[in-house]
């Protein structure tokens, strides 16, 4: 499932890049429609396109539906770097659907969309990732990109949690729309990772995780259902 994501994941960055080419080659989007200079208009396709990411990301643990692919990330009782590849094939088929849409509708140069595709890969892996960071360095990294233990509070059981810290890169949008949650109730050591419907490891398997969406209920996670 690990490598079959990365095949997945390397062909829809191929086809971004050959959108943001056809673009740039046809003149579609508002910054091709400006003149800016090339340095500029990357920096700022990189940073819509995280910001696209993020708003992504909150709608698909708004939508029941959505929240049902969503839920195969979520899933796994333990996080660390293969967690960052774990996404159900309909999803990452969506979120590239999405993906495609807004570098066309922007713009974006292929230079930001390569720039973009390493950056989401590499910082998926690194926030993902069970390293420990020195508390010091945690928060000035929180900065300027989303850590490890910032990111582990999205894995909580705990619904409130797991409705937070929705950034994948840049760890401002969280702050600036008000789902950032600096630490988890319990701790970092105390918090429980996963979902309370999925508990059962030995049903976690690569068919199990592939018919997760149509199984079970969506339960109280998604946004718009009330916490009871």
């Amino acid at each position: 499932m690990f490598l079959n994501t990365l095949v997945i994941r390397m062909f829809f960055s191929t086809t971004a890049m050959g959108a943001a080419v056809v673009a740039s080659q046809k003149g579609w989007g508002v910054l091709n429609l400006l003149e800016w200079p090339i340095g500029v208009a990357v920096v700022v396709a990189v940073v819509i396109l995280d910001f696209a990411i993020y708003l992504q990301h909150v709608v698909f643990h708004a939508v029941p539906l959505l929240w049902r692919l969503h839920r195969m990330h979520h899933a796994d009782l333990d996080v660390d770097v293969t967690t960052g590849a774990r996404f159900h094939p309909i999803e990452v088929t969506l979120s590239m659907v999405i993906k495609l849409a807004v570098v066309v509708l922007i713009g974006a140069p292929p230079w930001a969309v390569l720039i973009f595709e390493v950056l989401l890969n590499a910082t998926s892996m690194f926030n993902h990732s069970n390293v420990r960071i020195p508390e010091r360095v945690e928060w000035l990294l929180r900065c300027v990109v989303v850590t490890p233990d910032m990111h582990r509070i999205h894995h909580s059981i705990i619904r409130k949690e797991t409705n937070s810290n929705f950034g994948f890169n840049l760890p401002w949008w969280d702050r600036l729309f008000g789902t950032y949650r600096p630490h988890p109730a319990k701790g970092q050591t105390g918090m429980t990772i996963g979902l309370d419907q999925f508990r059962n490891p030995d049903r976690l398997t690569l068919l199990w995780m592939l018919v997760l969406p149509f199984v079970g209920g969506a339960r109280n996670y998604p946004l718009n259902r009330s916490e009871r």
